[in-house]
């Protein structure tokens, strides 16, 4: 499959996936006429790219999961080392809401004059 057709059947942009590409997470053989080609087990290696994206890894993250990428990622036991870079990336997580927290507080602190009011977080 074409990389539009890639991008499409993930719900993600060709840009993204030249990205993953250019990170070697993601690989393509060329056509004659240059596009990139892909299989079709792509597909699941790019949900579970996403999949590890959004529960917060890095591309760095995901590419220690490189020999489980291809199956069915969310149903396996994870393995001591993705326990170890989740936890990791978990305190990471953490550290910044600490810090972004501490910010907002601050700021809301020294708007309270000028609005006279408790400032309550916008849910």
């Amino acid at each position: 499959m074409r990389i539009g057709e890639l991008a499409q059947a993930t719900d993600t942009t060709a840009r993204a996936l030249r990205h993953y590409e250019h990170e070697g997470l993601l690989t393509s053989r060329r056509a004659h006429n240059g596009y990139r080609i892909y299989d079709e087990h792509a597909v699941v290696r790019v949900r579970n790219i996403r999949y590890l994206l959004a529960a917060g890894l890095t591309l760095e993250d995901v590419r220690s999961f490189l020999p489980c990428l291809d199956g069915d990622l969310a149903a396996t036991p994870p393995s001591d080392k993705g326990i170890r870079i989740a936890l990791e990336r978990l305190a990471v997580l953490d550290e910044r809401i600490a810090a972004q927290t501490e910010a907002r507080d601050r700021l809301a602190e020294a708007l309270r004059p000028v609005i006279g009011r408790k400032i309550h977080p916008v849910a």
